[in-house]
């Protein structure tokens, strides 16, 4: 883990919890909704209520134990909110994401103050096999990078306008969903739509990783992080939609992004020390939110986390090239059908 990170960890404001409910600040609040109208319900899937069997006793300590749980219905987004749809938050209202606020210096009186710039986490692949038990071989704080310019300064999102927005921290993301008047969904509600309907499947397809020799979602193919074989001919995220739908109509609920969810990250059981490409969480959980369904760099010889069950927690004032979010509304004044 970089620098940055453990000292944005360390210091990470907290976050109230309530089920439900994305605690924004008041800069995220203050925001001006959209009036009520169809872009907002524009590609939205109705989930119902349902009962299921909730994490695995068969991969990650901290998904155990398995357990029963239920939603009410709910509709949520179909894919992981995109660059475009991102792009367009920020025209309306002006927001600068996290990754493009410069640090607070007296959050961090013991940092270097060339590392107190504008930045995020980007993926820096090494040249040769390193050990898996230190991100900080493959993870860089890079000045400069954001949703914007996801590899760093020299990067733009040419041709990405339908890839996740990636880069966007918790607050960032509970900004977007207040904008259009949604929510971040718990972590019930979004496992139980990653499921699709499939109760204790390990994918969201079936349990078959490749069923028929097809590839089913963005992951890393190969020696993971220094051997990406590109097999689906990507290197980082992917267009929303590139990949077949579950059975509820969601694509993307695993590999191509993390995303962001509403509920306070506490390890149902003592976390694997290894096997994570967010690295360990290390905040208390009034600062952590659990991210769900893998990304794009989880590999089967490291982070099997391309799985409805999987959960990690994640920094909240954290952002990094590989997570991205979702949003979901409730009950009253959803629409009457799905635009998907």
């Amino acid at each position: 883990m970089s620098e940055p990170v453990a000292l944005r960890e360390q210091h990470a404001p907290a976050f109230a919890e309530s089920p439900g409910v994305c605690r924004c600040p008041p800069r995220a609040r203050a925001l001006e909704l959209p009036e009520p109208g169809e872009e907002r319900w524009q590609d939205m899937v109705h989930v119902p209520a349902g009962t299921f069997l909730m994490g695995s006793d068969r991969f990650y300590r901290e998904e155990r134990p398995a357990r029963r749980a239920s939603v009410e219905a709910f509709w949520i987004d179909a894919h992981p909110v995109t660059n475009r749809q991102f792009q367009s938050f920020v025209a309306a209202t002006g927001y600068l994401t996290v990754a493009e606020r410069a640090p607070d210096p007296g959050l961090y009186p013991d940092a270097d103050p060339a590392l107190l710039v504008p930045g995020s986490l980007v993926f820096q692949a090494p040249a040769r096999r390193v050990s898996l038990r230190d991100p900080r071989a493959w993870w860089a704080y890079v000045p400069g990078a954001s949703f914007r310019h996801p590899e760093g300064p020299h990067s733009t999102l040419a041709g990405r306008g339908e890839h996740p927005v990636v880069h966007v921290s918790y607050e960032d993301a509970c900004a977007y969903a207040a904008w259009a008047g949604k929510t971040l969904p718990t972590e019930t509600e979004w496992e139980f739509a990653a499921r699709g309907g499939l109760d204790a499947a390990t994918f969201p397809w079936g349990d078959e990783f490749a069923p028929d020799g097809q590839l089913m979602a963005n992951i890393w193919l190969g020696q993971f992080p220094c051997e990406n074989l590109k097999q689906s001919g990507l290197e980082r995220t992917s267009p929303v939609k590139a990949f077949p739908a579950n059975g509820f109509g969601l694509y993307d609920v695993v590999g191509n992004v993390w995303e962001w969810t509403a509920s306070a990250f506490e390890p149902l059981a003592a976390p694997q020390s290894t096997g994570s490409c967010c690295g360990p969480a290390t905040a208390a959980p009034s600062s952590t939110r659990v991210v769900k369904g893998g990304s794009h760099l989880c590999a089967p010889n490291y982070c099997l986390r391309y799985r409805p069950a999987a959960r990690q927690g994640q920094a909240v004032d954290t952002s990094t090239g590989h997570i991205g979010f979702r949003c979901v509304v409730r009950a009253a004044g959803a629409p009457q059908r799905s635009r998907a």
